[in-house]
């Protein structure tokens, strides 16, 4: 299988596609394409973490760039490393959901956004060219900073509308599952901060995974189960770089993880009255929630960049991707499982009720996933007229090809993180979700 190179980063297999002298030659691109100064370079706890972050720490410095070396931390806690100091750039080094076997390199620029794809390009000349050493005496260093996490939980704390004494005074009892990644010390220090009592599952930041790290129902099994023998108030399930935040209401029910940003929505819109950023393969839920709040809805292709780019360029109060990704720009804009967490805490103090019953407000809808090989379904035409077939409705093909119906949508496209076609359906019931993918896929 080939380096997959997109939006998403420089995502392989190690030892297959992707080892030191990959990562390096990729490092010293970005590089070069970079202008003068500090970069920051971050990681998640994958085993391989440190053999590819000395590779790029090095490729770095061959580049002339000082580099701040954060250790195993989130991607949003890198990003604000990027964002709020003087950095001219950064390197997160994490795979994110992708299995362990596989590691990846995620470009930031200055602001500590990710690069679009005219940027991608652009260091894709620079790898291509295979230039841009300095000279001897013009190498840059490399040294550890250790104050990302403060810096970021300090922000969170800092926000107008979080209530910490509020939040503590209903006593809450969460339940986190840190998939042994980078959230392993940095989300129970912030329910700690917020006086939240925190049963610990994988936080032991090992990289060892002890189960699928894509944080869905079907893999929480463990954070599900605690919850209902500990009788705790919540459950928050992370993945390894703690941008997809997915929950577990009161009694053990796992959330589909496009719930997490449809009630981050619903919390933000009354108080930050905006326009909506979220990508063709996020829930309908958003329409319904922006709808309450008189809020217009902006769709845009599957990629973080793409959605903050959009929410930027709208003046959005909020967005994100359905994966769990919630994107809240008053604090930095990209996906942040710590700023949901911090909303959703707060939703529950200020409501005082359960999870479960603020979940049972919003309309019944289910999503199916799935995926097939890249070669598995027809394309162009052919596809348009497949999804046309499943009845009236709108063609969407600014991404892969999506069909919206009056009560249903289905979403066909290349994933940009693994060789498949991902082939995504909502409906009013699981059911009628399965027989359209079934209808597509036949």
């Amino acid at each position: 299988m080939a380096l997959k190179v997109s939006v998403s980063g420089i995502r392989g297999i190690i030892g297959a596609d992707l080892n030191a002298v990959v990562a390096a030659r990729w490092a010293t691109a970005f590089g070069a394409w970079l202008p003068t100064g500090p970069v920051v370079v971050g990681r998640d706890s994958r085993p391989t973490g440190p053999m590819i972050r000395d590779a790029v720490c090095a490729a770095l410095a061959a580049t002339g760039h000082d580099v701040r070396d954060i250790g195993i931390a989130t991607t949003p806690t890198t990003e604000m490393a990027v964002q709020e100091t003087d950095a001219v750039g950064g390197i997160i080094i994490t795979a994110s959901h992708n299995p362990q076997q596989w590691n990846a390199l995620k470009f930031l620029e200055g602001q500590g956004l990710f690069l679009d794809a005219e940027q991608n390009a652009a260091v894709k000349i620079r790898f291509d060219a295979e230039d841009g050493h300095v000279a001897w005496d013009q190498v840059g260093t490399v040294t550890q900073a250790s104050d990302a996490d403060e810096r970021h939980l300090d922000a969170i704390m800092n926000l107008p509308w979080l209530d910490r004494a509020r939040i503590a005074a209903r006593g809450l009892h969460a339940v986190v599952d840190a998939v042994e990644g980078a959230g392993g010390d940095i989300v129970p220090a912030l329910l700690e901060r917020l006086g939240v009592r925190c049963t610990k599952i994988g936080c032991g930041c090992t990289g060892q995974f002890p189960h699928n790290p894509e944080p869905t129902p079907a893999h929480l099994v463990e954070l599900r189960d605690t919850v209902a023998e500990t009788g705790a108030d919540i459950g928050f399930a992370v993945d390894p770089d703690v941008d997809r935040l997915a929950l577990v209401a009161d009694g053990g029910l796992a959330l589909s993880e496009e719930v997490t940003l449809a009630m981050a929505v619903d919390f933000v819109l009354p108080r930050q009255p905006g326009p909506v950023a979220v990508n063709l393969s996020t829930t309908g839920l958003i329409e319904t929630v922006a709808a309450r709040h008189g809020a217009t809805v902006h769709r845009t292709p599957v990629g973080e960049a793409n959605v903050v780019a959009t929410l930027l360029g709208e003046g959005c109060t909020i967005g994100g991707e359905g994966n769990g990704g919630v994107i809240y720009p008053t604090l930095h804009p990209g996906r942040d499982a710590l700023v949901g967490i911090a909303m959703i805490l707060q939703l529950l103090a200020e409501r005082e009720q359960p999870l479960s019953h603020l979940v049972s407000e919003l309309p019944p809808v289910a999503m199916v996933k799935d995926k097939v090989a890249a070669d598995a379904l027809p394309t162009g035409a052919a596809l348009a007229e497949v999804l046309r077939g499943l009845g009236e409705g709108d063609l969407d093909d600014r991404d892969g090809l999506k069909w919206t119906g009056p009560d249903a949508w289905v979403h066909v496209r290349p994933s940009n993180t693994e060789p498949v076609v991902r082939i995504i359906a909502e409906a009013v019931s699981e059911d009628a979700a399965r027989q359209l993918i079934a209808q597509v896929r036949g």
